[in-house]
């Protein structure tokens, strides 16, 4: 194949947060596809757009469609290593015709904000599905990071995870908003998750003791 797909990560959302490659990539691109809050951002006059949407075999051909001719400048959130449309790219092409530019994840973003190390966390997402039970059991002093959604959120997360015999002083930081100005950090324990404001489609980490 000619030419590539170029698969940009865009970070958590603000600016500020995406790597230069990927920066440059966006705006050299002469066709650009990612969400639609992503093609508001970053696409300019004289690109060829494509948005997201939840007609993936369509945005697939669109992108097969222009290969002959241009590279396809593909936009996800975070990293594209991370539950991102990288997995459906590379079950459509080869693994060849994909170039990578990595980007900082919101959980990434999360933990550094936190100032709190990930080597020895556990990642897990509960955006549209729900970890196995031995991913998310109590373990002493067992760090977890959360992807969430509007069901699985601030508040039912907490209960699943007091069920599962997490200790209910055990802490929780609610990161809502990350690197938008609005951001919002919120400490408090599991057992208190409830009395706050509830939160969908943001990150939680639990810290347990050791």
């Amino acid at each position: 194949m000619k030419h590539k797909i170029i698969v940009a990560g865009i970070g958590p959302g603000n600016e500020a947060y995406i790597v230069p490659k990927a920066l440059q990539a966006i705006k050299s691109a002469k066709i650009l596809v990612g969400g639609r809050r992503a093609l508001a951002q970053f696409a300019h006059a004289g690109q060829e757009t494509m948005a997201v949407t939840a007609d993936i075999k369509g945005v697939m051909a669109f992108m097969a469609s222009q290969l002959t001719e241009h590279d396809v400048v593909v936009m996800v959130s975070g990293d594209p290593g991370y539950y991102s449309l990288l997995d459906a790219l590379r079950r459509e092409f080869s693994p060849e015709s994909l170039q990578v530019i990595p980007g900082i994840s919101a959980m990434q973003y999360a933990f550094a904000s936190l100032a709190l190390p990930w080597h020895d966390a556990q990642w897990v997402s509960f955006h549209g599905r729900v970890p196995a039970a031995d991913a998310i059991n109590y373990a002493p002093g067992k760090i977890m990071g959360m992807l969430t959604d509007g069901k699985y959120n601030s508040h039912t997360i907490p209960e699943l995870l007091l069920k599962n015999g997490w200790p209910a002083d055990t802490s929780l930081y609610i990161c809502s908003r990350l690197s938008y100005p609005d951001e919002e950090i919120v400490t408090t324990t599991l057992g208190n998750a409830g009395t706050i404001a509830v939160q969908g489609h943001c990150i939680l980490v639990v810290k347990a003791r050791n």
